[in-house]
């Protein structure tokens, strides 16, 4: 993977909604977002929306110009479309869309993306990097016994309608000129055993446990002098898993930043203490947890690592990296 010179990270959908708070000097708050693209008064429908989900546009500045990857697509299209709309982001220049896994909160989106990316209209279709696991009827299992099904993830042939070249692998690979490097499957070696509530249907119609959510894969991205920077969905498989797994990979970088869903809510709250133990080994300058992680952990992992490490992740920010 190519070394870039710096990122950006533009948060179109996240869990949380925070526009005064302050934040450290390479986060732009949401209040300074959209004043920058024009806000004039405050009003509600002026301003961005929380979904449960996540959606990051990330733009790379590289030796070759500007690369641009979106990061998911978040749950909720009307959502996606006001929040970029609101935070002055054109979607229209996107390389790539990348699926962290198949699960509403992230893919639903994504036919409302490759809308405003005006995929159907471009000479070329845009890839859509994707695990081939991640189009299976998917459902929690609630506290009270009661199973959830989750609205299903595009389809394939409905997405390339849209405008996509949907590309699926279960294996690394890195996209877009080089500059991004998109993971495999994730190995499980630690304390960390998925998501023990999730299941899929099987070929006969029935739910079957399925904790493991083998398709979630993560993106990274090499910047000049820093490090790797890593965007996960919702880590089902672990974070410190998944941590792990970029170190060995990018054995000669260190492991810079840390940004997306670690999943330390039900029922994995009780994995925090020891994530943040593990995580330590790895020496991150910067943290920016949301989205399905929880307020339990964010607050923990600022205790643990400090508010000039630990930036929660809020919809309408933009972090410069």
């Amino acid at each position: 993977m190519k070394s870039i010179k710096n990122l950006t990270v533009s948060v179109l959908i996240d869990n949380t909604t925070d526009m005064f708070s302050s934040r450290p000097d390479h986060v732009d708050s949401e209040l300074k977002v959209l004043m920058d693209s024009g806000l004039e008064i405050g009003s509600g429908p002026l301003l961005c929306s929380a979904h449960h989900g996540l959606s990051l546009f990330l733009e790379a500045e590289t030796e070759n110009g500007t690369k641009s990857v979106l990061f998911d697509a978040g749950p909720d299209s009307s959502g996606l479309a006001r929040n970029s709309n609101h935070m002055g982001v054109s979607l229209e220049n996107t390389d790539a869309i990348v699926l962290s896994h198949g699960h509403f909160d992230h893919a639903e989106a994504l036919p409302k993306a490759l809308e405003l990316i005006k995929a159907d209209k471009k000479d070329n279709p845009v890839p859509l990097y994707v695990h081939p696991g991640a189009f299976v009827k998917r459902a929690a299992k609630l506290p009270d016994g009661n199973m959830l099904p989750y609205t299903d993830v595009p389809s394939v042939d409905f997405l390339t309608k849209k405008g996509a070249d949907v590309k699926t692998s279960s294996k690394e690979e890195t996209i877009v000129d080089d500059y991004f490097y998109v993971s495999g499957e994730i190995p499980r070696n630690s304390f960390e055993n998925g998501l023990s509530n999730h299941y899929k249907k099987d070929d006969e119609g029935n739910w079957t446990p399925d904790p493991d959510i083998e398709d979630e894969r993560f993106l990274a991205v090499n910047i000049k002098d820093k490090g790797i920077a890593i965007f996960t969905g919702c880590s089902h498989a672990g974070i410190v898993n998944v941590c792990k797994h970029a170190a060995e990979v990018f054995k000669d970088q260190p492991l810079y930043a840390l940004v997306g869903g670690l999943h330390l809510v039900y029922p994995n709250e009780n994995l925090i203490d020891e994530t943040i133990e593990e995580l330590k080994q790895f020496n991150f300058k910067v943290i920016i947890p949301g989205h399905c992680t929880g307020w339990r952990a964010i607050n923990r992992f600022i205790n643990e690592f400090g508010e000039k490490i630990v930036d929660p992740l809020a919809v309408g920010t933009k972090q410069h990296l």
